[in-house]
């Protein structure tokens, strides 16, 4: 739930994995039993994860707008939100429509 202010997120992720012992592989070039090698190939994975973390927060905010407004079609949906949009104006308009009317 958000009152309209920023969302702000703090997300974990867990550490890259090496094995320590090669996995049984085939050299290519033989066609041979040979063992992989032991190496980390990316060794920095925060800038893929702020851009997959980015990608899970937009879908999660937009299955919560889509489960609010309706989901049928795009003319239902900004119909259900210029509804809401609009009662969120009507408690805050003055009787007569002059403030302090109504003193």
């Amino acid at each position: 739930m958000s009152n309209g202010e920023e969302i702000r997120l703090t997300a974990r992720m867990k550490p890259i994995p090496t094995l320590m012992r090669a996995l049984p592989s085939v050299d290519l070039e033989t066609g041979l039993p040979a063992g992989a090698a032991i190496e980390r190939s990316d060794v920095c994975v925060v800038p893929a994860g702020g851009v997959i973390g980015e990608a899970v927060v937009a879908l999660v905010l937009a299955d919560a707008f889509m489960e609010k407004f309706g989901q049928d079609s795009m003319a239902e949906i900004e119909a259900n939100y210029a509804a809401w949009r609009e009662g969120l104006r009507r408690p805050f308009a003055h009787p007569g429509g002059t403030p302090g009317a109504d003193r």
